[in-house]
């Protein structure tokens, strides 16, 4: 069947350590993964979330490894880890992502050539590398699902030249891959809206306040939301979904 997946899929979750990565990484649990390969750049987060996740989920088989997924080396180091510990990967969500830069808005003409460069890094380069990682062992069975995350604002947004051009190239790059990588492994996308984390926990209140009133029902997301999106993609009832971008965003609408 085209586009199937095994009912007990072995998942792959990057920034697990965030609110974000760790609610899907319990979504996909509760989903029915029977392995979990998690990283983030931050080792003692990472540590955190491995340790709850083993809690809820005794018997949950759990690969974790500290790594920078926008580099080869690292981003390879934990790829043949998780491959030797779960024997494969069936679910790949490619969930790190954001700004590089300490502010949320920098004009493009105050913009440094390394907060371009790595900002463009961050929302892509671990995509690159996990896909090359982890796509040939699907398409060899046959089965697999990979979800990215982009972001509403990849249309283009004042101040954000750099991670809205970086998420438009995150929405490109799922339609490639895609066409790709069909009829057998689907590739989809997820673009949020304001979401409730740490970083928009430290937002002053105005520009919170100013962000949510474009949503219809005048509220951030929950990161369980978001989760559920991905939980859809990586089901068997979106075994026919593929090359698709859907917002979580509360009604604002992402487009070019």
């Amino acid at each position: 069947m085209s586009g199937k997946l095994l009912t007990t899929p072995r998942v792959t979750v990057t920034g697990a350590g965030g609110p974000m990565g760790l609610t899907i990484a319990r979504r996909l649990a509760q989903a029915g993964a029977c392995g979990l390969a998690l990283t983030d750049i931050s080792g003692t987060r990472l540590g955190e979330s491995a340790a709850l996740l083993g809690a809820e989920f005794p018997g949950l088989e759990i690969v974790s490894l500290r790594g920078d997924m926008t580099r080869a080396d690292e981003a390879g180091a934990f790829a043949s880890a998780a491959l030797a510990g779960l024997g494969g990967i069936d679910v790949l969500v490619n969930t790190v992502g954001g700004l590089r830069a300490k502010q949320l808005y920098t004009p493009m003409l105050e913009m440094t050539e390394e907060q371009w460069r790595a900002t463009f890094d961050l929302n892509l380069m671990g995509c690159f590398h996990l896909t090359r990682a982890f796509a040939p062992g699907m398409l060899e069975r046959g089965a697999g699902r990979i979800v990215n995350f982009a972001t509403i604002v990849f249309g283009g947004e004042y101040g954000q030249a750099d991670y809205a051009a970086a998420k438009a190239g995150v929405a490109s790059l799922t339609r490639s891959l895609a066409a790709e990588l069909a009829p057998h492994v689907t590739v989809n996308a997820v673009a949020p809206g304001l979401t409730r984390t740490s970083v928009t926990q430290n937002m002053p209140e105005a520009e919170a306040v100013r962000l949510v009133a474009g949503a219809f029902n005048r509220r951030m997301a929950e990161p369980g939301e978001i989760a559920e999106a991905v939980a859809f993609f990586t089901s068997e009832s979106a075994r026919f979904v593929t090359g698709e971008i859907i917002a979580v965003s509360g009604g604002i609408h992402p487009h070019l």
